[in-house]
């Protein structure tokens, strides 16, 4: 893509970012429960629905970190039930197409060994390789809730919640029935995007600080070897700007998918996934781009490849992330930073793109990506203005940069596991999760497996 388009879409969509924030009040209520008509006026509108479901905990969103934290909730002796907007659990790993797991796979914790060991009995990873069949995972993980009773609502959209003063009592969702609520006495919001607290009205974050750009998406797409007497180009000539140099290809990796197969990842920057608009625009753009590249494979490189399929989704690196009791910062990472109520560990460098171009350029240079392990506090997992509502995986309470790293799966699903173990003893306790004792939920972190040592300074050493 030529400079010029690429800048002319790039301010399109930083128009409709900056918009979206400009027009909302940090702690504002989302817009879900105004529409606005062609003429500008908002209107309102309500109606009853029946609770048609009850639990101790309610996850929202069934992506690694939702599983997990409906999992060991589960485990607890929770009755749980799990909302997810998909056919299958998973998020980026599995409908996302992302098939490679980041960081440290090693002491991850109960759930996460469990979905190891699974993968291996079907033959879909080689360990200690962290490369998997996607598509073998949404099974893994579908029998896994399961086995642990967890009640799975697919093909289901959180709408929004009935708060007062910080507590959630139900959260409404659509699914086929239609609208219904779900009744429950400790939420998770693990949806990726802080749908839960937006809705709420709970303070968040989003993007860098000035301008609120966030961290570039990708799109996942397979390609399959053919005979070269059946390769050709798949692009028709006047369709899209294909790729016809090495120069001007977007950011680009590969890796093997199989026998006779490849794996595509190509960066989409510069929209905004808590936008419904920029979203959209956001999934046609990668497509288009998708048969842009790949056309530069096809035509210029000569590949034997034809196109098996894409994605349904586009991978969301950020969101929108909760402002929790405690803010992870950067420099808690390159601190190596533990915590008294450390329940989850990260092992991943700061793995940030640069949110306003298509190439593989970083935020930091080579050495300053690199951070020792480091924990992520039981606090970051608790909203600030939330009664009962904690949240785990890539909507947690992070700066960008320290996001970046913490947001791959494997600490996503430590992260899932600490909050659902929170959730629990909370209703056990009959507690809000603030006032547990972190020392009893990292307990039980540890005997689950979790390898939560790390080799640095302690939170207090560097208050002093």
């Amino acid at each position: 893509m030529k400079r010029r388009e690429f800048l002319k879409v790039a301010a399109a969509a930083a128009g409709g970012v900056a918009a979206n924030a400009a027009g909302q009040d940090v702690g504002e209520k989302d817009a879900a429960a105004a529409s606005l008509d062609a003429s500008g006026t908002q209107i309102e509108w309500s109606r009853q629905v029946s609770v048609r479901y009850e639990a101790d905990v309610a996850v929202i969103g069934g992506g690694i970190a939702g599983v997990s934290a409906a999992c060991a909730a589960a485990r607890c002796g929770a009755k749980v039930i799990l909302v997810e907007r998909f056919a299958v659990t998973g998020g980026n790993m599995t409908s996302g197409g992302v098939a490679n797991f980041c960081g440290q796979i090693e002491g991850q914790g109960e759930v996460f060994d469990e979905i190891l060991a699974d993968l291996a009995r079907f033959g879909a990873i080689s360990l200690p390789k962290t490369v998997f069949d996607h598509e073998i995972l949404a099974i893994v993980l579908q029998e896994l809730l399961l086995r642990r009773k967890v009640k799975l609502l697919l093909h289901t959209r959180f709408v929004d919640v009935r708060a007062n003063r910080g507590r959630i009592s139900e959260c409404i969702i659509c699914g086929k029935s239609g609208p219904e609520a779900v009744r429950a006495r400790q939420f998770i919001d693990c949806s990726g995007d802080a749908d839960v607290a937006r809705a709420a009205g709970f303070e968040i974050m989003k993007g860098r600080e000035r301008d609120h750009l966030q961290l570039p998406m990708s799109l996942m797409y397979f390609v399959r070897h053919v005979e070269a007497r059946h390769a050709r180009a798949q692009l028709p000539e006047g369709w899209f700007e294909p790729v016809r140099s090495k120069e001007d290809l977007p950011m680009t990796s590969k890796w093997p998918n199989g026998p006779g197969g490849d794996a595509l990842k190509i960066k989409i920057p510069m929209f905004d996934s808590t936008d419904t608009e920029s979203l959209t625009a956001a999934e046609i753009r990668a497509r288009r781009r998708m048969m842009e590249v790949l056309d530069y494979y096809q035509r210029v490189e000569k590949k034997p490849w034809l196109l098996d399929h894409c994605s349904p989704i586009i991978g969301i690196r950020e969101g929108c992330r909760v402002v929790g009791e405690y803010v992870l910062k950067v420099e808690d990472l390159r601190a190596g930073r533990a915590f008294e109520d450390g329940v989850a560990r990260g092992t991943f460098y700061l793995d940030a793109h640069k949110p306003d171009d298509d190439k593989r350029t970083y935020v930091l240079s080579g050495k300053e990506r690199e951070v020792p392990p480091y924990q992520i506090p039981l606090r970051s997992l608790i909203a600030r203005d939330g009664k009962n509502l904690m949240m785990a995986g890539r909507c947690f309470s992070a700066d960008q940069l320290a996001l970046s790293s913490a947001r791959v799966s494997t600490s996503a699903s430590m992260m899932g596991q600490a909050g659902g173990i929170a959730a629990a003893l909370s209703v056990q306790k009959k507690c809000d999760p603030r006032q547990l004792d972190p020392a009893d939920v990292r307990k039980i972190v540890e005997q689950r497996g979790a390898r939560l040592a790390v080799q640095r300074t302690m939170e207090s050493d560097l208050t002093m």
